[in-house]
Order: structure tokens, then sequence, then C-alpha cells
């Protein structure tokens, strides 16, 4: 069954997120992820969300995107994006067939 990893960013120090933005792709790819969404515009439709960067990685299972996150190579690079964003990342079970 497909998983996604959806991560809502508020970038605080552009400098800093542009390295992690350069390392991660290589890393997320080595476990079989693959982007969805990465930054583009954002239209909130309805309430009052306001997303100053959304980003969607697609995984097969949700075993494969709990590997990435808690692989020695995200770690390594992931206080990059700590220390240059704040925001939220979850990990959503998809559907069968969708």
């Amino acid at each position: 069954m497909p998983a996604y990893l959806i991560a809502h960013l508020d970038i605080t120090d552009p400098s800093l997120f542009e390295s992690y933005r350069a390392a991660v792709p290589g890393v997320i790819a080595g476990f079989g992820g693959r982007y969805l969404v990465r930054g583009g515009a954002v239209e909130v439709l309805e309430g009052e969300w306001q997303v100053p960067r959304l980003v969607i990685l697609a995984f097969d299972s949700l075993d494969q995107a709990k590997r990435f996150y808690r692989s020695p190579e995200y770690q390594e690079i992931l206080p990059l994006r700590l220390a240059a964003a704040k925001g939220d990342v979850v990990l959503v079970e998809g559907m069968e067939n969708a």
C-alpha cells in the first residue's frame, strides 16, 4: 500500500535550507521515494491554512517511508532542515490501487 510523507514548512533561513534541498533528493531516491509536490503555488480554497511551502513524497509502503526518515543518511542532513525551517511532517498511508 502506498504511503506519503507530507511536509508543511516555513523556511526561516533560505541559505541553509538550500543546503538541505540540494542534499535530500538523492537520499529520497535511494529509498524509492519520489516527489509529487515540491514547493509550487498553493491556493487555499477553504479555511485559513497558511502554507508557505508544501512537499509531498510518495513511497511504495509506510515501512519504506519510515526507513527513509529513520535512515542514517537522512538523519545526517535532517539538522539542516530543522535549523532552516519550522513546520510539520507527517506520514499517511494511501489507498491500494488509487
